[in-house]
């Protein structure tokens, strides 16, 4: 860990210990749990360039572009993560919404208000996760695996520019899709524009939304460089997103949206380090020395090109929620797991998509899946010439190839058969999911995938793991 041990553990957060404080008296605002991880994942959805990773930056102080392809473009093309803390003052007359702020996740739990002659100090209420979401088309796939996650989302929209764009609409009937009922509507870059312009900007989103799932929403200009109305967020946060109903006691499991090798090139063989998972825990505690399973894990073909699986167990070496050390994580917020599996298996995200959790309460793997499904009426994320329709989207045929998201696996999917409301779907790539589960399908549309509707697994074609 080093850096003096990481100052001794983080002495400054709440220390953390599951034996004093059992199982049945934790919950998702336990102080113990939210000083040091999230539990409660935010998506920030929308158009290219409507300002996504800056409002992640302004509520976390966290860049969240990070690889040398998104800099070089200064664009997101991988899920951004950061954590943030959400703050409301002691003082009961500190006035609203100056009363609440945030900052970064290692960032002590209470400290003094900034306002003269307050006398109060800002405690955290709320410890939350960002889920930074790519706006191109091109990376629609990315942003369906990152709504696997989330609670709630922020759907961004850029004033200076037509509403709705492409992706605003892709995004919107996204998280509709995964049943995302919990949205914030941020009308951005409100700076570069006229009043005039603004409000017309305004009636557009309101008519965009009309009939959606964000008909309600609350909307809300936002200017995160300026951290202008960025505390009125922070109250809408608190006050309006209820806190997630979570189960504590059931075997865990984590829903893998990233995974990494952390070894530098040239380490020692005796200095390196097992692969680390990123995700977020959907049930259960993990704990620090656990045993795990992770599924499908290894995917071969045997000599006749029959399909086998090979579950990689292993033990949990750390946890992490961004820098601080947990002791054991809960679900809701994204954790590093870092485990004692061989790092070229989770070198560049190879384990995205796979089901990490306790060994043997991990459901079957599939292969194929027969699932009832919904499509849209028409495309979205095209763009089209003045008010014209995006078009219509056409019927499942037979043998057509689709892209299916399912939790966070995105894979290429055969039609192999289609009955009214039903089909069956054959995927290239096994899946560890069951029955019940929601899937996303898109079709290639011009050079790329678009979203073209919804599913529920009804039943499938199980693959036998390979235990020795």
């Amino acid at each position: 860990m080093t850096e003096v041990e990481l100052d001794q553990a983080q002495s400054w957060l709440a220390k953390q210990d599951l034996e004093k404080i059992g199982v049945d008296n934790l919950n998702p605002l336990t102080d113990e749990v939210i000083s040091r991880q999230a539990t409660i994942n935010i998506g920030t959805i929308g158009h290219v360039a409507h300002g996504k990773s800056t409002l992640v930056k302004a509520f976390s102080g966290v860049h969240t572009v990070k690889f040398k392809r998104e800099l070089e473009r200064n664009i997101t093309i991988k899920l951004g993560y950061a954590n943030a803390k959400i703050y409301r003052c002691s003082n009961p007359e500190c006035p609203r919404p100056g009363c609440y702020r945030s900052a970064g996740s290692s960032t002590p739990d209470r400290f003094p208000c900034e306002r003269a002659n307050c006398g109060g100090e800002f405690t955290c209420v709320r410890h939350v996760s960002f889920v930074d979401c790519p706006g191109h088309d091109i990376l629609m796939a990315t942003m369906l695996n990152g709504a696997a996650v989330m609670d709630a989302a922020f759907l961004l929209v850029a004033a200076n520019e037509p509403c709705p764009q492409p992706q605003t609409s892709e995004h919107l009937a996204a998280v509709e899709i995964m049943q995302l009922k919990h949205l914030m509507i941020l009308q951005n870059k409100v700076d570069i524009i006229k009043e005039s312009q603004a409000r017309e900007n305004y009636e557009q989103i309101a008519g965009f939304v009309q009939g959606t799932v964000a008909e309600n929403a609350p909307k809300n200009n936002n200017l995160p460089i300026f951290m202008i109305n960025f505390q009125l967020i922070c109250e809408y946060l608190c006050k309006k997103i209820p806190v997630p109903v979570r189960d504590f006691k059931s075997p865990a499991r984590l829903i893998i949206i990233r995974s990494f090798d952390v070894n530098k090139p040239g380490s020692e063989v005796e200095n390196l380090k097992g692969g680390v998972a990123g995700g977020t825990l959907t049930k259960g505690i993990l704990r620090v020395g656990q045993e795990i399973e992770v599924r499908p894990g290894i995917v071969s073909k045997t000599a006749t090109g029959q399909l086998q699986c090979r579950p990689i167990f292993s033990r949990i070496d750390s946890l992490f929620a961004e820098k601080n050390q947990l002791e054991y994580a809960v679900p809701g917020g994204l954790i590093g797991v870092g485990t004692k599996i061989d790092p070229t298996l989770c070198r560049g995200d190879r384990l995205v998509g796979h089901i990490l959790g306790a060994v043997g309460s991990l459901p079957d793997i599939f292969i194929e899946i027969e699932i009832s499904f919904y499509l849209l009426r028409r495309l979205l994320g095209v763009r089209t010439e003045g008010k014209k329709k995006g078009a219509k989207v056409q019927k499942l045929v037979k043998e057509e190839t689709l892209l299916v998201n399912i939790g966070s696996l995105s894979t290429g999917g055969r039609v192999t058969a289609v009955k009214g409301d039903a089909a069956k779907v054959r995927l290239n790539d096994p899946i560890c999911t069951e029955v019940g589960e929601k899937i996303a399908m898109s079709r290639r549309f011009e050079k790329s995938w678009r979203l073209i509707g919804w599913g529920t697994i009804r039943k499938g074609t199980t693959v036998e793991p390979i235990k020795n």
